[in-house]
């Protein structure tokens, strides 16, 4: 079992910075990929970025690309994502999840652990 355990969330005007971090116990994060996904009210949770086990390879949303980056630490087992030029459609909660496999995919059904979700919000 891995439990993750998101923190960083928080309000931020548009144009702005926030760093989620998530912190993995239980097993050491390097077994698995990492994905950031967000959730706003009313939809559906939504892939937001993706990083392979050894930090190799990554994948981001279009809505996202240019402005966040995702990184891990496997010696610290923790997992970064830094948002920049955050927009109020950004708006969400963001969840981190692990994934026990070598292949990166968006979709949430293929995760197997996952935190309890951090909120950003990005006022206009």
């Amino acid at each position: 079992q891995v439990q993750l355990v998101e923190s960083g969330g928080g309000l931020v005007q548009a144009g702005g910075s926030l760093r989620l971090s998530c912190a993995a116990s239980g097993r050491t994060l390097s077994n698995y990929n990492m994905g950031w996904f967000r959730q706003a009210p009313g939809k559906e949770r939504d892939f937001v970025a993706g990083i392979s086990w050894g930090g190799g390879f990554t994948k981001y949303a279009d809505s996202v690309k240019g402005r966040f980056t995702i990184s891990r630490d496997n010696a610290r087992n923790t997992g970064t994502l830094q948002m920049n030029s955050l927009k109020p459609e950004d708006t969400a909660v963001y969840y981190c999840a692990a994934r026990v496999s070598t292949t990166l995919v968006v979709s949430p059904v293929a995760y197997d652990y996952w935190g309890q979700g951090t909120q950003v919000t990005v006022s206009s």
